[in-house]
């Protein structure tokens, strides 16, 4: 073959810039001949490009031109190819089953002839100047990408990664080395799974465990991950999973003590709290100590059978306790070069079916890269059972592997042979090492398959008697891996045997303790930062009184210091005027806007040393315009946040604009409110009616939380609720769910009607020990009716009131009394300032839940026994607060005054469309609370 021209064509480019790359990164990394040739354009000179393959001895004479024919493009497209579709021909399914083999993965699809195969070329898959044969070329590959690991990283845009992955899995022909005593852990890591499974199922027949047999090497791999993870300096661990596997983890994984397990079995009520849960929906916190002496914090979150719906929240508790850190180190520590991070981890266990069936899978992927949500990359196991409950895969997903929606976030994807522990050990440290070393998420789909049905009492021959006749011909990857290691001699039957032996022993004695009626579950303690004060849960009446009112000095000076920019930022001209009212109610000239009040609250706590955070759609500027808590500079587009700037001492207040996903963020909020309960965390719709669509973290987390495992949260949901004429999802936050979700006290739920209100609210619920989630229904046009308005001394003084009284009316001349909650307020006030009734008191229920019983006794004790009460309300009958207040109340208020009810008529949907409709119903209804009758 002739040398290559001067200048290399354009076939041949992607070769050369990649080589140059390597120059330019150590020039010794590439052959003699190049990297003469490098340093010969760099200097200017005229240089001839060494050729790309070694003339053969056939005394072949091809040129330029037909380069694309050639040999060493020839192979330079299989490597290619395989390392873009090797993973099709990958032996990753325990069970065996064939694929379809891709054409470009067949060596004819080449046309190398025989001689081919024995011919040297050159192969960026060894160093310089190692050339090898075609044949060893393709049986590297083959070792690399087609053993028990197939890997999918070439969709990768930055090329440095794709080159890191490379250098990692080809050298190493995508195996790793492991000593003895690694190779016998990680034996007795699977004798633990496995005895386990087979103890449960023979001691406790029929029992609902879902059983990990079939992939018991998640315990293994994630022994693995934990040991890397403490090597690379992390010091916590947060861990999500469903329920299948959940006790083998948490027995051979969080130490928790078998014995309780069992206990759990014989559903011993001693070991409940409040109604509590199912033991394979329970978490569970510990300490792990390496090999090598390091220790590190487990926490295995809590989560109901909604499978992946604790992703965001245990990645939002990641987020948590990395900002923690942070703050207390400040913003440049690091972590053993942990700078994006922190010494916290995100490791996340899945099932094949439900990630990719599920969104809340996509939307927690798509927090990874975000500023306000990222933890530095997460761990991602797929359990592939190759089966979701009686589906297979074909009907489950349109994808080939359950995994592809994780290709979105440009991070490889290792695909791994369960029954093969050697290539879990080595997929286990190259994510690892990927996470480690990019801060990214990445993720090990693990199959395997699942051995006995959906649970213990499921027969999964009846849809799926091909698969499971398969299956039961399987032998424990136990078995398969001792083989392994008696026919390396790395292991004796005896000492295989003696490991089992001690297992079984073990939970023996576990079982037999368990068994003694003397048995008592240890105590949970409160851990972590939660112990650090007097937080509580249980009823309201415990949560005592407290004052909420800042000196009103101060106020004016956080208010005032929010409209101060620096002399290089250019406000928006209309931003200008916002500011300029902002001095002015600060100096008193002008009343508290709503925007101002909540201004204050999250200013006044922050510089009394709360975290604040604040996340939602658009919730920098706010929904409506009326937020501006992030300024752009109008002439730069650069970002200032004021309540940043508000002092040295301050703590942190991040204000962040969410994507477009309710389920996602409010998880992921939820999540960091349960690790910082020392903080004001804010999840704001951007309209109420939004929140429907995060109804399971509402359901299952948030309302059930402290009841199921006794887990508090003083997470707030803002979510604007009004009807305004504009729509069916655009009214209603659907006040009515979250009072039909009210029980025990286990939610709050207030609906204010001015600014300080809405300032002593916000203030109390960081400022009493009281954790329990608020739930407000904030106002759309509220914020700028003139009426709707506070004094800076409303904010200085006094506290949240749980019901205003009227003091308009005298009470001996009422008539009636309208009881109503929020916007609607105004409209009454106007209607009865119009037609001068001072007949009629209008009491405000501001906080729904916890209903208070004994005040509003007392709110209504100056009127007459015999005075009607009518609840008034905008939402239909069969919504809002009427039939929660009717069941709790009946037909009279504490059998002296006769109770009513003034709404819209029962109607499937929220609101009309129509904006007339709407004004026309309003009307009427204003008029009909007002109506002698």
């Amino acid at each position: 073959m002739n040398p290559m021209p001067e200048t290399p064509d354009s076939w041949n480019l992607p070769f050369v810039e990649r080589l140059y790359a390597d120059f330019v990164r150590d020039p010794s990394s590439v052959a003699t001949d190049w990297r003469r040739y490098f340093e010969q354009i760099r200097n200017g000179e005229r240089a001839e490009a060494p050729r790309l393959a070694p003339v053969f001895q056939d005394g072949d004479q091809s040129t330029a031109a037909d380069l694309k024919g050639s040999l060493q493009y020839r192979v330079n497209q299989l490597v290619r190819n395989y390392r873009v579709r090797g993973h099709n021909l990958a032996a990753v399914d325990p069970l065996g089953r064939p694929r379809p083999i891709p054409p470009e993965l067949e060596i004819g699809f080449y046309g190398f002839s025989e001689l081919d195969m024995e011919r040297i070329v050159d192969c960026e898959l060894f160093p310089p100047n190692c050339p090898r044969t075609v044949a060893e070329i393709i049986q590297q590959l083959q070792d690399t990408y087609c053993r028990s690991i197939g890997v999918q990283y070439m969709h990768i845009d930055n090329s440095a990664i794709r080159r890191w992955l490379e250098e990692r899995m080809e050298v190493s022909r995508n195996r790793v080395e492991l000593t003895r005593e690694e190779q016998v852990r990680i034996f007795t890591r699977l004798t633990d799974a496995v005895a386990f499974e087979e103890f449960i199922r023979k001691k406790f027949v029929g029992a609902k465990s879902f059983s990990l047999e079939g992939c018991e090497s998640l315990i293994p791999l994630l022994d693995l991950a934990i040991e890397k993870a403490a090597e690379q300096g992390i010091k916590e661990i947060v861990l999500g999973m469903a329920h299948r596997g959940r006790l083998n983890v948490l027995a051979n994984i969080l130490g928790k003590s078998p014995r309780q397990i069992f206990r759990e079995f014989a559903d011993d009520p001693k070991i409940f709290r409040g109604h509590g849960d199912v033991k394979y929906h329970l978490g569970y916190s510990n300490d792990w100590t390496s090999a090598k002496g390091q220790r590190l914090h487990l926490s295995l979150c809590f989560n109901p059978s909604h499978l992946e719906f604790v992703n965001p929240v245990a990645l939002g508790r990641v987020r948590a306790k990395q900002d923690r850190f942070k703050a207390t180190k400040g913003a440049g520590a690091t972590a053993d070069s942990m700078a994006d991070s922190g010494p916290c981890m995100g490791l996340l266990i899945h099932g094949d079916a439900s990630f990719a069936g599920q969104g809340v899978t996509q939307e927690t992927l798509n927090l990874s890269q975000l500023a306000g949500y990222s933890v530095g990359g997460t761990v991602h196991v797929i359990v592939n059972n190759q089966i979701g409950f009686t589906t297979s895969p074909a009907e489950g997903r349109s994808s080939t592997y359950a995994t592809d929606v994780a290709r979105m976030l440009q991070v490889p994807v290792f695909h791994v042979n369960g029954e093969d522990p050697e290539a879990v050990a080595q997929v286990v440290r190259l994510a690892m090492d990927f996470r480690h070393h990019f801060h990214r998420d990445v993720f090990i789909d693990m199959f395997g398959y699942r051995r006995l049905g959906h649970n213990e009492g499921d027969e999964p021959s009846f849809t799926q008697p091909v698969l499971y006749k398969a299956i039961n011909r399987r032998k424990p990857v136990r078995e398969g891996y001792l083989d392994h290691l008696l026919s390396l001699g790395e292991l004796t039957r005896e000492e295989a045997d003696g490991i089992a032996r001690a297992r079984y022993e073990a939970l023996e004695r576990e079982l037999s303790q368990a068994q003694n009626e003397a048995f008592a579950p240890p105590a949970e303690k409160v851990q972590g930062i939660w112990s650090r004060g007097q937080y509580i849960g249980g009823p309201e009446k415990q949560a005592g009184d407290i004052a909420t009112g800042v000196n009103q000095k101060k106020l004016e000076e956080l208010l005032l210091r929010q409209t101060e920019l620096p002399e290089n930022f250019h406000p928006h001209p209309k931003i200008k005027k916002f500011l300029e009212n902002r001095r002015r109610m600060a100096s008193g000239a002008e009343p508290l806007d709503w925007s101002a009040g909540e201004a204050l609250a999250l200013a006044t706590l922050s510089t009394e040393g709360f975290r604040v955070r604040l996340s939602g759609q658009d919730s920098g500027r706010g929904t409506f315009s009326q937020r501006h808590a992030i300024l752009y500079d109008y002439e730069n587009g650069e970002p200032r946040i004021p309540l940043q700037n508000l002092g040295e001492k301050q703590a942190p207040v991040d204000i962040i604009n969410s994507p477009l996903s309710e389920t996602g963020v409010l998880g992921f909020d939820y999540g960091y409110s349960l690790d910082c309960p020392d903080g004001l965390i804010c999840w704001e719709a951007q309209f109420g009616d939004f929140v429907n669509a995060a109804q399971v973290i509402i359901d299952q987390f948030i309302a059930s939380a402290e009841d199921k495992w006794n887990r508090l949260s003083g997470i707030v949901l803002l979510l604007p609720h009004g009807f305004e004429g504009q729509g069916p999802e655009h009214s209603s936050a659907r006040l009515e769910r979250f009072l039909n979700l009210g029980a025990l006290d286990n939610i709050q739920v207030v609906y204010p009607t001015t600014p300080a209100q809405y300032f002593h609210c916000l203030r109390r619920q960081v400022l009493r020990p009281w954790r329990k989630p608020l739930v407000v229904m904030t106002p759309k046009s509220l914020l700028r009716e003139e009426r709707a308005v506070s004094t800076l001394q409303e904010c200085a003084e006094g506290k949240f009131s749980k019901i205003i009284g009227d003091t308009f009316v005298e009470p001996g001349a009422t008539r009636r009394v309208l009881m109503c909650s929020g916007k609607i307020y105004y409209d009454l006030a106007q209607q009865r300032e119009t037609l001068q009734r001072r007949d009629v008191a209008i009491l405000r229920l501001e906080q729904l839940y916890p209903l208070d019983d004994i005040l509003l006794q007392a709110v209504l004790a100056p009127y007459g026994e015999k005075t009607p009460v009518w609840w008034v309300q905008e939402e239909p009958e069969n919504m809002g607060a009427w039939r929660f207040l009717r069941a709790h109340f009946g037909e009279s208020l504490f059998g002296r005054n006769p109770f009513g009810g003034i709404r819209r008529p029962p109607s499937p949907s929220p609101a009309t469309g129509s904006s007339r409709i709407h004004k026309r119903d309003q009307k009427y209804l204003i008029a009909q609370a007002f109506a002698d009758v």
